[in-house]
């Protein structure tokens, strides 16, 4: 594995993983390839605002770190395709992790902010609670703004989310780019109340919806405190 360029000159296991993915990006190609290999002009759509020379070098530091390799796959025409070593592939429970901690800071949308396939993808699998899944057999398909839909399996605590629509649905959810989803899984709004404001629409019976509630949650993080803490 060849040595990062660029050192924190610390002899510790958090300070190398930073420096072989730390660098600006590095961690969103990171969490674009968790989900399955992709050509590059797939990972430039998902991250619509890294310049190509950037992505191109983030890609080779991550191939040189042993995290990302390079496959050919003669079934594509452009065969040319990157994906996650077995090593790379360790990091998907940490980027659940800490995507979830970082969630707990997201509060509605900027405008302009992109919400792409991976990242609706993830936040399923960041939010789900497997604990509270335990028996419970239901499907959902969610219709999030544009174009793109998810469809989740929840089978006795194991859960299964990918694109697309679900034919035998038990609740279908329409949020569009309304936050209301978020409010719901985070405590901020009922379900009902969702519901009701027009923020969310379904088709089903809103105990699925509950249901969902229950199964996807997302707790806030504490206000900052300013100023020194007395004890």
């Amino acid at each position: 594995m060849a040595p990062p360029t660029r050192t924190y000159g610390q002899f510790c296991g958090l300070a190398r993983a930073m420096e072989l993915v730390g660098e600006r990006w590095a961690l969103l190609v990171v969490r674009d390839l968790v989900l399955g290999p992709k050509r590059y002009p797939e990972l430039k759509a998902g991250l619509p605002r890294i310049p190509p020379s950037i992505l191109s070098a983030r890609l080779n530091e991550l191939e040189a770190a042993g995290v990302v390799r390079r496959r050919v796959r003669p079934d594509l025409d452009a065969g040319l395709v990157y994906e996650l070593t077995d090593y790379g592939s360790e990091l998907d429970r940490v980027l659940l992790d800490l995507g979830l901690w970082g969630a707990r800071s997201l509060s509605h949308p900027a405008a302009d902010d992109v919400f792409t396939l991976d990242a609706a993808i993830l936040s399923l699998y960041t939010t789900f609670r497997s604990d509270d899944a335990a028996g419970v057999q239901v499907t959902y398909e969610i219709r999030y703004s544009g174009e793109l839909v998810v469809r989740v399996t929840v089978d006795d605590g194991a859960l299964e989310v990918s694109e697309g629509h679900h034919p035998n649905a038990d609740l279908v959810i329409r949020c569009g780019r309304s936050p209301a989803l978020l409010d719901v899984i985070s405590g901020q709004a009922s379900p009902a109340e969702a519901v009701r404001s027009g923020g969310l629409s379904i088709e089903g019976d809103l105990g699925d919806l509950e249901l969902f509630a229950r199964l996807f949650r997302l707790t806030s993080a504490p206000e900052p405190q300013t100023g020194v803490v007395l004890h």
